[in-house]
């Protein structure tokens, strides 16, 4: 039984379904809670979406898959001015999307700062590359060739961190997303 599939089950169902009454209850309790949870979710992004306004040089963020305006809007808060990135490798950089080695002449040197950069930014392009990987043939086909070589997180990574390089163009140049540049 799938996530949405529990989260629409009422108390009966619940009942019939699990027999330990205990266990049903703790179900119950859970469920609950989400509800609440969800409720409050939904509070807070309309007073969000009504305090703040996404800005016109930020528009184009929500023609990537897997970014909708709550994603758009915490992109744009969190980068500010995009002029202040010289390359791309430097945003991809703050956005903590690549990885941070030190090697001096072909050796490994300490761990480098894995924990330089914007926190906030790295979580909005893992969510938009989850959501990317469902919405996309493209990029789920890119997706599952990074999964076959290596694990399902680091090929998670490697979506998030072309979603971070084409949003920086993105922004940048101010033209819209073009999946066949991004995932060719």
């Amino acid at each position: 039984m799938n996530a949405n599939r529990v989260k629409r089950l009422d108390s009966k169902e619940i009942e019939e379904l699990i027999p330990n009454a205990d266990l049903a209850l703790a179900i119950k309790a859970n469920l609950a809670m989400l509800e609440c949870a969800d409720g409050q979710v939904d509070i807070l992004e309309k007073a969000v979406i009504g305090r703040v306004k996404l800005k016109s040089e930020f528009e184009l963020l929500k023609t990537v898959p897997g970014i909708g305006l709550i994603l758009a809007l915490t992109i744009m808060l969190e980068t500010g001015d995009i002029g202040r990135f010289p390359t791309v490798g430097d945003y991809a950089s703050y956005c903590r999307c690549v990885g941070s080695k030190k090697i001096s002449n072909g050796r490994k040197k300490g761990q480098g700062n894995t924990k330089n950069g914007n926190k906030y930014l790295a979580w909005s392009y893992v969510e938009a590359a989850n959501f990317a990987i469902r919405f996309s043939a493209k990029i789920k086909s890119f997706y599952q060739r990074k999964k076959s070589k290596t694990n399902g997180i680091v090929a998670i990574k490697a979506v998030a961190h072309k979603l971070c390089r084409a949003c920086y163009y993105i922004m940048k140049d101010q033209v819209a997303f073009d999946v066949t540049k991004a995932f060719a």
